[in-house]
């Protein structure tokens, strides 16, 4: 049966007590609403409880009236959507366009859920791509004297075209350590899993001269501790000492568009709740 009334997805969070789901589930049925999915964990260390919920409910609009004594009764962090909203995703990238064209290729196709702002890049290389998709294209190259200013120029991207969500898809700069407190939460990188194994220059050759046996990516939301923000997602590959560098590059490039879309995918579709330094994920 189709659903007429509007889809909301609420998450919360808060210290763990008796009741919280009974009051959450009782008020949406108190407003004739019919929850469709309902995930909850609790954190036996820290003593936090996480929930995500998707319901219908006819008075979408009024729901966060409905629901804010009850979220202040339980102390509550949390945020309501409306399933139907796409967020809106500004993509910066370097010159590996791997990534890029993956969640393009997604976007075009329907099965990513966002709407893209636009493509940010320190370089030229990836116009051709953005006119292709008749994406609006910023050019911000980054040098060590102008990086402050071109930051700026970044944030009011930002907010100029109400970004949701930041992508960096082999974006090949490091934010300050006050865009990523600015931004903390809507900025998502992706990176191989060497790390810190194998930094600097040419990642998959070093792996491939320590004769690795796993490659992989890891997705994670953007924080000042470089390539150390809370994990979303993870890819791993088996390889063997026959795979030559070129190989591990291309299998390494497959697993970054697996992981960063799939990352991209569980913000999007608010699966995802910050616990400290990890993440909670309802996938």
């Amino acid at each position: 049966m189709e659903c007429q009334s509007p889809v909301l997805i609420l998450k919360l969070t808060c210290a763990d007590r008796p009741g919280i789901v009974a009051a959450v589930s009782g008020l949406i049925a108190e407003h004739g609403g019919n929850i469709l999915e309902s995930s909850q964990f609790d954190d036996l260390r820290t003593g936090q409880f996480f929930m995500r919920v998707r319901f219908t409910l006819e008075e979408a609009d009024r729901f966060a009236f409905f629901f804010r004594p009850v979220a202040t009764r339980f102390a509550m962090r949390w945020d309501v959507q409306r399933e139907d909203v796409r967020g809106r995703v500004l993509i910066l990238v370097s010159r590996f366009d791997h990534c890029l064209v993956d969640l393009l290729y997604r976007w075009r196709t329907g099965s990513m859920p966002m709407n893209v702002a636009g493509i940010v890049s320190n370089h030229e290389v990836t116009r051709p791509i953005a006119e292709l998709h008749e994406l609006p294209f910023h050019h911000l190259p980054v040098t060590p004297e102008n990086k402050a200013e071109q930051e700026a120029r970044l944030l009011a991207l930002v907010e100029s075209t109400g970004t949701d969500l930041v992508v960096l898809a082999r974006y090949m700069q490091i934010l300050s350590d006050s865009l990523s407190n600015r931004l903390f939460g809507k900025v998502i990188n992706i990176h191989h899993s060497f790390l810190p194994g194998f930094k600097g220059a040419r990642p998959y050759h070093q792996a491939h001269e320590r004769g690795v046996k796993l490659i992989g990516a890891t997705a994670h939301y953007v924080t000042p501790d470089l390539d150390e923000g809370p994990i979303i997602a993870q890819e791993v590959d088996r390889v063997d000492h026959a795979h030559e560098p070129e190989d591990l590059v291309e299998i390494g490039q497959n697993l970054e568009c697996q992981a960063l879309a799939r990352a991209v995918r569980w913000h999007l579709e608010h699966r995802v709740l910050l616990n400290g330094s990890k993440t909670v994920v309802f996938s």
